[in-house]
């Protein structure tokens, strides 16, 4: 697929942008080029290549969730700029 003046227009109607004579120009040829560079892909022989989900062998990074005691409440709440004694106080939003 070649990328015309029209299409490169239109892409950029779509993106709300205002692209001068000599812009169009240069897009034109820099997205024919990324089009051109992208085809070649296609040219490489993956038939030996398993597909992949993720490209690194991660299984489960997640750590163990063990159950372990919080801080206690007063710990907690004695360096609020404001509080009541069970929670902290923050302005109001609406």
């Amino acid at each position: 697929m070649k990328v015309t003046k029209e299409l490169v227009i239109h892409i950029a109607e779509l993106a709300h942008l205002k692209l001068k004579e000599d812009e169009i120009e240069k897009f034109q040829k820099e997205l024919n080029q990324i089009l051109e560079y992208v085809e070649n892909l296609n040219e490489i022989d993956t038939s030996n290549v398993e597909p992949l989900s993720h490209p690194l062998p991660a299984i489960n990074v997640f750590r163990e969730d063990n159950v372990q005691e919080s801080i206690p409440r007063e710990e907690a709440l004695k360096n609020a700029p404001d509080a009541t004694e069970e929670f902290f106080k923050v302005p109001r939003v609406i």
